[in-house]
């Protein structure tokens, strides 16, 4: 049959399959996410962790209050690859609570408060958690009856019930805990029908910010930008990329807030329009070397405006779905430099082919259906 003759030839077949795709690199995938940031705890306790409005946090004590707060949901009977939903408002109450669910062993289910009640709900149900994080915000949001029948531990209370607990970090061998286990169960926007949760594990994530600690300079990721809602995969890159590499993590409440507030971060982590907003308002810090784009289509105008209209040095297209971990492709632009659009290349560790409907690889200039593979793809979705 003519759909079986092989179009490409061997030259172009080879490079489009086998060069591309070399990215093969060493990563600690023995490891879990908040085993990255305990390292950076050791490291220099006293750095500043968090910045949040005029609060800065060290890395010491957001460990040691993250570790008795996991130190109570293992009392409570957290175990791992357990459900644990997180519902509160953006505060470095957030961070503990999402640090303390990953070293007591569960898989954080983010809920963000500021979501429509029923989109909440909704998740809740189909993730089936048996204890949800909240404080007064996410109970308003989830109201009473959906929280009813759950455990629930108030990250508002005055005196609360962890505060006696160890400071030390839990052994993730005492729990049986590795990095096969999940990390956290995030959701699909369901634009294709009922959003799904995608369960990711802890070497599928450590292999992401393995591959970012590498590609940036320190300088470069020294003060990141947290502004992105918990229920989008971006926050997962945003949050524990500082952590995990000894950085300052600027917690705000969203992109959009730069153009009242005055923070120094040098990597911003955000989508088109948030940025293109902040071009508009002449609202981009000075301090900003690097701008990574993802989430929508990245144009070549918007990217000459950025260079024109600010001090950013470099700006970074990135490009995955849930299902594979955040990121997979990557391009970065230097000032200078020719500007492209296109979603670049594989990151470490992963594989891209472009293929056609009988699962060929199509040639040069051809369109084909997008397929990734390798350390960023998910274990799969829950319940299905």
């Amino acid at each position: 049959p003519v759909r079986e003759l092989d179009i490409l030839p061997a030259e172009e077949r080879s490079y489009l399959l086998e060069e591309l795709n070399r990215t093969e690199a060493d990563y600690p995938s023995d490891l879990c996410v908040h085993e990255l940031f305990e390292a950076q705890v050791r490291r220099a306790p006293g750095a500043v962790a968090l910045v949040f409005e005029e609060q800065s946090i060290s890395y010491g004590a957001l460990n040691a209050d993250a570790n008795r707060l996991a130190h109570h949901l293992i009392e409570l009977g957290v175990r791992p690859d357990q459900p644990v939903a997180i519902c509160v408002e953006r505060s470095p109450a957030m961070v503990v609570g999402l640090l303390a669910i990953l070293k007591a062993g569960g898989a954080y289910v983010p809920l963000d408060p500021a979501y429509p009640s029923e989109r909440l709900r909704q998740l809740l149900d189909d993730a089936g958690p048996r204890r949800l994080l909240c404080d007064a915000t996410g109970r308003a949001a989830l109201g009473a009856e959906a929280i009813a029948d759950l455990s629930v531990v108030d990250l508002n209370a005055a005196t609360p019930a962890w505060a006696d607990q160890s400071a030390d970090d839990p052994d993730p061998h005492a729990l049986g805990l590795t990095a096969r286990h999940l990390a956290y169960i995030i959701y699909t926007s369901g634009s294709t029908g009922t959003p799904k949760g995608v369960m990711v594990e802890h070497r599928n994530t450590v292999n992401l910010l393995h591959w970012s600690g590498g590609v940036f300079a320190e300088s470069e990721i020294r003060r990141t930008l947290f502004s992105t809602s918990v229920c989008f995969d971006l926050s997962v890159y945003e949050c524990f990329l500082p952590l995990s590499q000894g950085s300052k993590l600027y917690l705000v409440e969203d992109a959009l807030k730069l153009a009242r507030t005055s923070v120094d971060a040098s990597l911003i982590n955000t989508v088109p329009s948030a940025i293109t907003a902040l071009v508009n308002q002449k609202a981009v810090p000075a301090s900003a070397s690097v701008i990574n784009l993802a989430g929508e289509r990245v144009k070549a105008d918007l990217i000459e405006r950025i260079f024109e209209s600010t001090r950013v040095q470099k700006i970074c297209t990135l490009y995955a779905p849930s299902e594979t971990t955040t990121y997979s492709t990557w391009i970065c632009m230097p000032r200078g430099q020719a500007v492209v659009e296109t979603i670049g290349r594989p990151i470490a560790n992963t594989r891209i082919y472009l293929l056609d409907g009988h699962g060929q690889p199509v040639p040069f200039g051809a369109v084909g259906e997008l397929y990734i593979g390798g350390a960023g793809v998910a274990r799969g979705y829950l319940n299905r």
